[in-house]
């Protein structure tokens, strides 16, 4: 029987995975700031300290108008936030 078919199949994970973090509505409402970024998250403690890149997801409600520098959103956030007179840079 040929090596590939006695070998143990395996699938990718990226290894870059593990320093990505998600960050929902409500956390930022709970913080208080209007401008935030990714070191005044790590501060919070809202995500680890090796943490890269952070994705705000829309979950909760959201009554503050905020400024986003460095951080990426999905489309529902961002349609929050900017209705509310906030930014994304």
């Amino acid at each position: 029987m040929p090596l590939q078919r006695r070998l143990p199949k395996r699938g990718f994970k990226s290894l870059k995975l593990q320093f990505n973090a998600e960050v929902n509505l409500n956390d930022l409402q709970r913080m208080g700031v209007e401008e935030i970024d990714l070191l005044l998250l790590k501060r919070a403690g809202l995500v680890g300290q090796m943490v890269n890149c952070v994705k705000v997801v829309k979950t909760g409600d959201l009554t503050l108008k905020l400024v986003l520098t460095g951080i990426s959103v999905t489309a529902g956030a961002r349609a929050v936030i900017e209705a509310l007179g906030g930014s994304i840079a």
